[in-house]
């Protein structure tokens, strides 16, 4: 099979042009996409406890703990603790933080209207459903772990 046939080569070389594609927007205003991504998930009223952050994006505690101490080091955000719950901490948005997530929303946004007009509804329908099956099958198969049985079957 080349890897043109494959789907994951098609997801990642997508998914790298559009990462590419942020990266650009965001190294001009001073931020990563990464960081864009982050400000997003931040409820601009409320602030958002800094536990739900991490698997809202599918990201190790450890390293959005890193990317937090480099926001609130930039002047991006602030912390509070609880009110409510003493042991739980709320990550708020400062007014630069809130300039950068705006930015972030507004790529969001425009790219995602970009390919509506170029992507019928009907296809985007597809889309969404083939990569809902995707991560299911990922989920549900435990994928690595049948690649170990088979390679185990092939040796004996």
């Amino acid at each position: 099979m080349k890897k043109e046939e494959t789907v994951d080569y098609h997801i990642k070389s997508v998914w790298h042009a559009i990462s590419r594609m942020y990266n650009q927007g965001a190294s001009a205003r001073g931020i990563t996409a990464s960081i864009g991504f982050v400000l997003l998930n931040i409820d601009m009223e409320n602030g958002t406890p800094a536990t739900k952050i991490a698997p809202m994006l599918g990201m190790e505690a450890r390293s959005l703990t890193r990317m937090l101490k480099n926001l609130e080091a930039n002047g991006f955000i602030y912390k509070v603790q609880d009110k409510s719950d003493k042991r739980s901490v709320l990550i708020h948005l400062t007014e630069e933080g809130k300039k950068k997530r705006r930015f972030s929303r507004n790529a969001v946004i425009y790219f995602n209207e970009k390919v509506r007009e170029n992507v019928s509804e009907q296809e985007l329908d597809i889309f969404f459903k083939v990569m809902n099956t995707i991560n299911n099958t990922i989920e549900e198969n435990k994928v690595l772990d049948q690649i170990e049985i088979i390679e185990n079957e092939q040796t004996h």
